[in-house]
């Protein structure tokens, strides 16, 4: 039987659609038809009703209709569902047949026209003779109809056409040709798709009523034929609920048949069909959870159903298929909109599709091993006993010899055999890897969708090997060379061999040699679990072909393929100029292992640079090869790391006996401060006489396989503790590797000294004094200091750091943070620091110089130096606090104008050091001194920790001050040093912002002048009042003297005068003290009637409130002296 008999029908699968068949369109040559067609075909939007339409001549031929059976009584079914049946209900006989007539209501040949239309309506029914088709007719006319009951004259033709037509009115139909078409044409569809549905609704009414007529004695096939008759004219009529429910009943019926071998490929071929219809609902449903269960009680019911032993293979690809369009509906559903998840998508469908198709495979090359071998002569059978006469199957699932027989026992046992032996011999011919590999295609596809790494290597693995079998070998290494890398990194080491071991068997059968000594080499490699004497006879091959000889064939390659690979090899060998290859070691895990270190993170450039190559062979026998070289980053070093030896047991290693290289070099000066890198290691197998292979290791060695062993050997090295120690060979597991080293500088034999007294005080010129003592053998030369603010700090310290080595003068704000290059005659300096702000500083003291040395015999200058740094913290030598305060040393929160007041400055010294303070000034900007220039009160002055300096200054804001409410007072300047800094050292000046204050303006001011500093019991006491206007008006004052018990008094106890604008009055008042003490002058009460904002307490603030009386004197008498 053909191999195409697995595929599904293409009616089955596609989506039943009414059938609408359009009569009387001339498309070809009648515009206004092609329109028509067009508009009912070209681009058929998914919201339009799901109708087939064919254009069809008016006296086609459709398929005549059998005659009904009345009884099924001695009625035998050949079988289920004839092979026609479904196509001809799709695609042959209509469910509608429409006749299109040009003809409008005002036609003046209206008579004539009816007759003909009538004569083509009875045309159309007399070919549909038999069937219930329906029949309309649809009259294209050139003008838009008027609405219904407005037209007599078209209602009055319309129901006489009908009546000639023998036609309903349902089914006469107006088509106007105007631009609405494609609207008209959408109607039209509506009433066609009605139509339809009553012809599929009577169809499975029909075949319902047979069930009344059968017995299940005789009568089994007919009602699963029945059942599946009525589920696919339900899916016509798009009732797909109904459908699915037919679908099942079938289902079920097709599994209850007695199934013997002439009738099991019928069975499983229908129930197949069903099963396929069922999951295909479900997913149109939106059940996929039904869908999934009902396939698989499909598989469950039928995976033992497999039939004649003899083709064994059919029942396999029969699963395949199964599995296949399972995977394709899935597929769908989830394009659709549906979602799958990782454990559950069409990829595993696909895979099972693909183990069913291997094992069709094996089943064909075991039955059909009778085909291959034992009559190697015997011809495909003749006549071949697959050909039928119509050309094709009665009904689905059938054997061409013997379609229609339903008993268990062939008709004719020798056609039988025939029949099977041409079925093996055409499953001969069947490229089974290709079907096997266009299903695992599909099943990579989709694992790799969902993020299924391992399930994705797995299937490409078996595609590599499907394509080996199928000779296609360079596809073949293309996949298993992917797949290898994953298998290497998860360390799959049995799974790895067998890969390698199939990609092997390709490289030989190509006489690939790359690949071919690649493999090789993986193979002897301590991945490779191959037994030694495989690993031997790999390793012969290898060495074979580094000479130039033709490999041994491998024993497990297709004999019929190695003689042409033979041939191959030999032409390979025989070409010259291509004797030279490079393999790349990290992508592999070869089976010879390199790793390499400097001996020191970082190198002095006095000292020459060590540098070890270790190698070990995994081979069962010694490899010797002909050169090594180490690639560095300065390829000037290059020359001093080759091994290039004619001693050959040098040059030679031992199986799994670890080998070390040491080269040595010494470093330029100019390379100081860079890193030396090891770009590669290269080793060359072979000689130039014969084929060369460069083993090429990136970096310091290793290889794919070297990062997860080196992880495993520090935790075993950790669990173990040292018992490694007492080991003597050397552990290649426990081997690092380093593969860059930093050539740093000379070690400096120098001792650099600092001495200072922290902590620096702000805007000082801090002194750090530097001693420099050479421990060197020879003179050390061109030496040289940077010394300053160390870089790398906050980017603010820059600005406020100043460095000079001038310590008489105080440096200016543009001196540098940093003194670059200096030139160290002696050998001690001072270096000064002013630091603006507060703060920890890191000072860097860099001293460099150069000097003679040889190493290894050759003469270098050294460039040395020597850093040391020192934290200084920068704290404020003293708080200044300035207030202003009246005559009478009350705060003042604002100042008279032309009125003195006094400014108060308290200097505490927060130094650890002593301070002397040499001189203090004011440099007053608005205000002015209300006393003429005295010597500073502070001059020479020292402070200890914690002690505070006071100075105090009278001044007088003058009446031309400018009108705004906040005036600036001026600088208070501070000059001074440390207490025991050296004389020379220049005072610091630090300058203090005094604050503004806020003026008032006084319109009278009363002060009392000459008043005495204390006065004495029952002795005057004259006190003189001014009073003096300061406005522009005349100030009318009224004066009140309170009685006090202290004081007598005498004046004006209340009067009232007048002050003229810029004049005074005086006011005499005499107080005699009545006590002794601290007492309280009379006070006066002071109103201004004119200035009622003015009050007395603000006017009398400016006179003293209060007086020190002493006790009256006594007068010395001799009496007094004789008591004495």
């Amino acid at each position: 039987m053909a191999g195409s008999q697995w595929e599904l029908p293409p009616e089955l699968c596609c989506r039943p659609m009414a059938f609408v068949a359009l009569t009387g369109l001339d498309v070809v040559y009648n515009a206004v038809h092609r329109a028509i067609w067009d508009a009912f075909c070209a681009n058929r939007r998914a919201d339009r009703v799901p109708i087939s339409f064919k254009v069809l001549p008016g006296d086609h031929e459709y398929p005549k209709c059998r005659t009904k059976r009345t009884s099924y009584e001695w009625y035998i079914p050949k079988g289920i569902v004839k092979t026609g049946w479904m196509n001809k209900h799709l695609n042959l006989v209509p469910a509608l047949v429409v006749l299109f007539y040009e003809l409008d209501w005002d036609d003046p040949q209206w008579k004539e026209k009816q007759s003909e239309c009538a004569t083509k309506v009875e045309i159309v029914r007399t070919s549909l003779q038999g069937r219930n088709t329906k029949v309309a007719v649809v009259l294209i006319q050139k003008k838009t109809p008027l609405p219904p009951g407005e037209d007599l004259v078209a209602s009055e033709r319309a129901s006489a056409l009908c009546s000639s037509c023998d036609l309903s009115g349902k089914s006469l139909f107006v088509l106007p040709h105007t631009d609405h078409l494609v609207g008209y044409i959408i109607r039209l569809e509506n009433a066609f798709y009605e139509h339809a549905q009553t012809y599929y609704y009577t169809e499975i009414r029909r075949v319902k009523s047979h069930k009344e007529f059968l017995n299940k004695t005789t009568h089994q096939l007919l009602f699963v034929r029945h059942q599946f008759k009525m589920a696919f004219l339900s899916e016509l009529k798009q009732d797909t609920q109904n459908a699915l429910k037919y679908y099942r009943a079938a289902y079920s019926l097709v599994h209850e048949l007695r199934a013997h071998e002439t009738n099991m490929l019928e069975i499983k071929t229908m129930a197949g069909f069903i099963n396929y219809k069922i999951c295909r609902l479900c997913f149109q449903h939106n059940t996929p959870l039904d869908a999934i269960a009902q396939f698989r009680k499909h598989i469950d019911l039928c995976k033992k159903k497999i039939g004649c032993a003899e083709l064994a293979f059919e029942h396999s690809a029969w699963m395949s298929k199964q599995f296949q369009s399972f995977g394709e509906l899935f597929d769908e559903a989830i394009k659709l909109g549906l979602t799958a998840i990782q454990t559950q998508n069409p990829g595993f469908y696909y895979q099972q599709a693909a183990c069913y198709s291997q094992d069709r495979k094996q089943m064909a090359q075991q039955f059909c091993q009778y085909v291959n071998s034992a009559i190697v002569g015997t011809t495909y059978p003749s006549p071949d006993p697959l050909d039928t006469q119509s050309g094709g199957l009665d009904f689905y699932g059938q054997r061409p010899w013997r379609q229609g027989h339903q008993s268990i026992d062939p008709t004719d046992p020798e056609k039988e055999k025939l029949g099977i032996l041409a079925l093996q011999i055409k499953e001969r011919d069947v490229p089974h890897s290709e079907l096997i590999i266009a299903l695992l295609s599909n099943a990579v596809a989709q694992f790799k969708k969902y993020k299924c790494p391992r399930m994705k290597s797995h299937l490409m693995v078996q595609m590599g090997e499907e394509y080996y079998h199928a000779k296609d070998y360079t596809k073949a290494l293309k996949l298993l060379d992917y797949v290898m890398c994953d298998y290497r990194t998860e360390r799959w080491w049995p799974l790895l061999t067998a890969i390698l071991t199939t990609a092997l068997h390709c490289a030989y059968l190509m006489a690939s040699v790359k690949d071919y000594v690649i493999y090789c080499m993986e193979l002897l490699g301590r991945a490779s679990t191959l037994k030694e004497e495989q690993k031997s006879r790999i390793e012969k091959n290898l060495f074979k072909v580094l000479m130039n000889d033709v490999p041994e064939a491998e024993s497990e390659c297709d004999q019929s393929s190695v003689g042409a690979a033979r041939s191959l090899w030999t032409d390979r060998m025989a070409l010259s100029g291509s004797n030279e290859l490079m393999v790349e070691m990290q992508d592999y895990i070869p089976f010879i292992q390199c790793k390499a270190r400097f001996q020191s993170p970082c190198f002095h450039v006095d000292q020459p640079i060590q540098l070890q190559v270790f190698l070990r062979a995994d081979c069962p026998h010694p490899v010797s090869f002909s050169k090594l070289t180490v690639s560095l980053s300065n390829q000037e070093y290059n020359q001093w790391c080759v091994v290039e030896s004619s001693v050959q047991d040098h040059m030679t290693l031992l199986p799994r006996k670890p080998r070390c290289y040491n080269f040595s070099f010494v470093a330029k000066t100019e390379d100081v401060g860079k890193k030396v890198e090891m770009m590669g290691i290269e080793m060359m197998l072979g000689s130039n006489s014969g084929r060369c292979v460069f083993l090429s290791w990136r970096g310091a060695g290793g290889d794919a396989a070297s990062t997860q062993e080196a992880l495993q050997a520090s935790r075993s090295s950790r669990r173990w503790g040292r018992g490694n120690e007492a080991r003597q060979e050397l552990d290649w597991d426990s081997l690092t590797m380093q593969h860059s080293t930093m050539i740093i500088s000379r070690v400096p034999r120098i001792c650099v000294q600092l001495s200072h007294q922290p902590p620096a005080l702000t805007n000082e010129m801090f002194c750090i004094s530097l001693t420099v003592q050479s421990q060197e053998n020879v003179v050390a030369k061109d030496v040289k200091l940077t010394a300053g603010l160390k870089p790398g700090q906050e980017a603010g310290l820059g600005h406020t750091t100043h460095v000079t080595l001038d310590g008489s003068s105080v440096s200016d704000d543009n001196a540098p943070a940093l003194l670059t290059d200096v030139p160290l005659g002696d050998l001690e300096k001072c270096v000064y620091m002013r630091c603006v702000s507060t703060g920890p500083r890191i000072f860097l003291f860099h001293v460099a110089y150069s000097i003679d040395t040889a190493v290894e015999g050759r003469h270098i200058v050294c460039k040395c130096h020597k850093d040391e740094t020192v934290t200084v913290e920068t704290v404020v030598p003293f708080e200044v606090l300035v207030k202003f305060v009246s005559t009478k040393f009350e705060p003042l929160e604002q100042v008279a104008v032309d009125i003195p007041f006094l400014l108060m400055t308290d200097i505490r010294s927060s130094s650890p050091w002593p301070l002397l303070l040499s001189s203090s000034s004011l440099q007053l900007v608005t205000v002015t001194s209300n006393t003429p220039p005295l010597q500073s009160q502070l001059q020479q002055v020292v402070l200890q920790t914690g002690e505070s300096a006071s100075e105090c200054f009278c001044l007088r804001c003058p009446p031309d001050t400018s009108s705004s409410n906040t005036v600036a007072t001026g600088q208070y300047v501070i000059s001074w040093r440390r207490k025991y800094s050296s004389a020379d050292s220049p005072l610091i000046q630090t300058t203090v912002t005094l604050p503004h204050v806020i003026l008032e303006s006084v319109p009278l001011y009363i002060y009392a002048a000459d008043l005495p500093s204390f006065g004495r019991v029952r002795e005057s006491l004259p006190v003189r009042y001014h009073i003096e206007n300061r406005t522009a008006q005349v100030m009318e004052v009224e004066i009140a003297v309170d009685p006090s018990d202290a004081f007598m008094f005498s004046g004006l106890k209340q009067v009232r005068l007048r002050v003229l604008p810029g004049t005074e009055q005086q006011m005499l008042y005499n107080y005699y003290p009545l006590m002794a003490g601290y007492q309280t002058l009379p006070q006066l009460n002071i109103s201004l009637p004119r200035c009622p904002t003015s009050n007395s307490p603000a006017l009398r603030r400016f006179l003293p409130q209060r007086i020190f009386v002493k006790p009256q004197g006594r007068q010395p008498d001799d009496a007094s002296i004789a008591a004495a």
